[in-house]
């Protein structure tokens, strides 16, 4: 089994699913502000000498809302992807899931997650 990288806290279930409603809120406000960065680069195209503007706004975006997440003791493990470190691997969340319903360990990552049931 694969160690884990020093988390700052543990999750119940119970105790993840309370805090989700933050995660969701903190991701959706990410994903509206990379959705309208990426529109525009899409019109702009990569020729344009503000694409590499966008560019580092868009990679703000992530690093913003990644260390929001590290604030609530959560991880980003990928794009809007978010484990809850539970002591035995991660409860896993993707937004736009409404909750909490898939389970990975340590030495697994989201390709090996599973149904909680």
């Amino acid at each position: 089994m694969t160690v884990p990288i020093a988390s700052t806290r543990q999750f119940s279930l119970d105790e993840a699913s309370r805090l989700l409603p933050s995660v969701k809120l903190v991701t959706a406000e990410a994903v509206r502000e990379a959705e309208e960065l990426s529109r525009e680069m899409r019109q702009h195209g990569e020729a344009h000498p503000k694409h590499d503007v966008l560019t580092e706004q868009l990679d703000s975006v992530v690093s913003r809302w990644a260390s929001r997440l590290k604030e609530l003791q959560v991880e980003a493990k990928g794009l809007w992807l978010v484990d809850f470190d539970n002591g035995d691997g991660y409860y896993c969340w993707q937004y736009p899931e409404e909750a909490i319903t898939h389970y990975h360990a340590y030495d697994e990552g989201f390709s090996g997650r599973m149904k909680i049931v």
